[in-house]
């Protein structure tokens, strides 16, 4: 085996100097940047593809922290909990519809970054960097739409930002933070809500067994077919979604 890699080596070591092409003046070539004359800079497609794959392992940060999902999934790990439940419904089921929901609601925005960056970079239109550009402003809208003014002006005031004009003009590393702070308060806002109806469910039960001297039997195993019937007779699942989905300002 080694022998057949080490011919391989030299079959293609002999090529390259047959043609008078080094290996470095390749990878050169398929590395570079030139300078348009209007003085913007357009990356070769090698050194694009090799961006775009770098950038693929960011891509599940981006989606947990720049669109619903962190919403989406505190409130229903609190609702999980709210139940008293620890593997029902589990894991995946939560992920699974925490995902097809943040599909739902960053269509719009989705929709908006394919019409303006997307496309016309395909087309090419655009280089890279202006569609790169032109992409991050609906996002940035949706984000501002969730972020509260005083998560703004704090991580403004940490990066040393004194004044600011518009709130559009504040850069993504202070926009993304604000954001998943303002996420996680109206998450747990929303889980607070949601777990009132349970709780008082567990304080009647605990109650009534405590006065009929029943201490042994644990509350919980008594509580849970109560929380669970109210949860459907409610039509829970109905109003968790149309309320998270309300919040974004869907159906209004």
């Amino acid at each position: 085996m080694k022998k057949i890699i080490s011919l391989l080596i030299l079959v293609l070591s002999l090529t390259s100097l047959s043609f008078g092409v080094s290996a470095e003046d390749l990878s050169l070539s398929a590395l570079k940047l030139t300078t348009n004359p209007d003085g913007t800079q357009e990356y070769s497609v090698t050194l694009q593809i090799l961006i775009f794959m770098t950038a693929l392992s960011f891509i599940p940060a981006a989606v947990i922290m720049m669109t619903s999902f962190t919403r989406i999934v505190v409130v229903m790990a609190i609702l999980r909990q709210a139940f008293g439940l620890q593997q029902t419904p589990s894991n995946q089921v939560i992920i699974g519809l925490t995902l097809f929901m943040t599909l739902f609601i960053m269509t719009p925005v989705y929709n908006k970054i394919d019409e303006t960056a997307i496309q016309p970079y395909l087309a090419e239109e655009l280089t890279s960097i202006e569609a790169i550009d032109r992409g991050k402003i609906p996002l940035r809208a949706f984000m501002l739409e969730q972020t509260r003014l005083k998560d703004l002006q704090t991580l403004a005031e940490m990066a040393g930002i004194e004044e600011v004009d518009n709130v559009t003009d504040l850069p993504m590393t202070v926009i993304i933070p604000s954001f998943i702070i303002s996420e996680l308060k109206t998450a747990f806002q929303i889980g607070f809500i949601l777990f009132i109806p349970f709780l008082i469910i567990d304080l009647v039960v605990a109650s009534i067994l405590m006065a009929m001297g029943m201490m042994m039997l644990s509350p919980m195993i008594v509580s849970l077919p109560f929380k669970l019937m109210l949860f459907v007779l409610v039509d829970g699942w109905n109003l968790v979604i149309g309320t998270i989905a309300t919040s974004y300002g869907l159906g209004t």
